[in-house]
């Protein structure tokens, strides 16, 4: 099913695509539009995760660097029964996560600097698990694309701009001139909109599953969209399209469950989660992770508990050498970077 939304996904997006270009110059707009769309899926298909990576600044770690934070996702993956994903640190005081990537063997989780400062272990572990189920879900690959696709037809609504003079290119006169201009990238906004909406409240579900706890997710989402209204994200305003990607929209004005939001609400989300962990108390949610049975069968001999071999999560000893923060940033190494 996954495998079928995408590829109407991508059909819905390159007819659009295509129809911006016919508005702005009749069929040999639309030519050079599928052209740029096919090169255009192609790219998403096997680069938009790094353009997204790169846009952000963000810097891939491990164990040596970051060892908290690496340590909470790589338990979290192997208590999801997926691979471990490449992890990577955004130096942004706004607090906030994302995952990408076009399938769980290819993926990448990134937060920033602000959400391991403000949030706690157990909250922190709690959005990392949110991001791992997009990654299960197989919605990276499609929130990715539609990412791409969103930015590259606000491009061509503003070459309709600067276009808008020779009206004879369009079929339509300085009307589809128009509509390119403004229309179009109203139209893949609801798409992207409406493809982030439905997930998020699947991916906060699951997350959930897959932490054991709803309520750390929900006090996590709490402290990141207050955080998300006071902290600005500069790379994220100057890349709107990319919005819908995190786990909080970090656009400022963007915090309404309406039909221009990228987002649900967040109050909703919360109220959701809530209700989850009453269900869980009452036995009526169960949270095994969806394994192998391989993996099952030798996990039935380990402990319960969301950090696999731990029953109770602890945070890990400080270490010998004094850091700014505890999640293992050391501004004195080299790059001046998470060394």
């Amino acid at each position: 099913m996954n495998t079928i939304r995408t590829a109407m996904l991508l059909a819905a997006m390159t007819a659009l695509f295509m129809g911006v270009g016919f508005l702005i110059g009749g069929s040999g707009g639309m030519m050079i539009a599928l052209v740029i769309a096919a090169g255009t899926n192609l790219f998403s298909y096997w680069n938009a995760d790094k353009m997204v990576l790169s846009m952000n600044h963000a810097v891939e770690v491990d164990e040596k660097n970051a060892p908290e934070y690496y340590a909470i996702v790589q338990a979290l993956a192997k208590q999801a029964g997926l691979p471990m994903p490449r992890t990577y640190l955004i130096d942004n005081p706004q607090p906030n996560a994302f995952a990408t990537g076009r399938n769980p063997q290819n993926a990448a989780v990134a937060a920033s600097t602000g959400l391991l400062q403000r949030l706690t272990h157990e909250e922190v572990a709690a959005v990392m698990a949110h991001e791992l189920a997009h990654v299960q879900h197989r919605d990276t690959l499609t929130m990715t694309i539609v990412a791409t696709f969103a930015g590259a037809i606000s491009m061509l609504g503003n070459f309709a701009f600067f276009l808008g003079g020779n009206r004879n290119n369009s079929p339509f006169g300085f009307v589809g001139v128009l509509a390119a201009m403004i229309v179009a990238p109203f139209a893949a906004m609801i798409v992207q909109m409406a493809v982030s909406r439905t997930r998020e409240y699947e991916a906060d579900r699951r997350g959930a599953e897959i932490c054991g706890h709803p309520l750390w997710l929900a006090s996590a989402l709490d402290k990141i969209a207050r955080g998300a209204e006071r902290i600005p994200n500069p790379d994220a305003e100057r890349n709107p399209a990319m919005a819908h990607l995190f786990i909080i929209n970090p656009l400022h004005g963007e915090r309404m469950d309406s039909l221009f939001s990228t987002h649900p609400s967040t109050d909703n989300r919360i109220a959701a989660l809530q209700a989850m962990a009453r269900d869980m108390e009452d036995g009526d949610i169960k949270t095994a992770p969806r394994q192998a049975p391989a993996q099952r069968q030798a996990e039935e001999q380990q402990p319960s508990g969301p950090w696999g071999q731990v029953a109770q999560p602890e945070l890990p000893a400080e270490p010998e050498k004094p850091k700014s923060n505890p999640w293992g940033r050391n501004p004195t190494g080299p790059k001046g970077r998470w060394s």
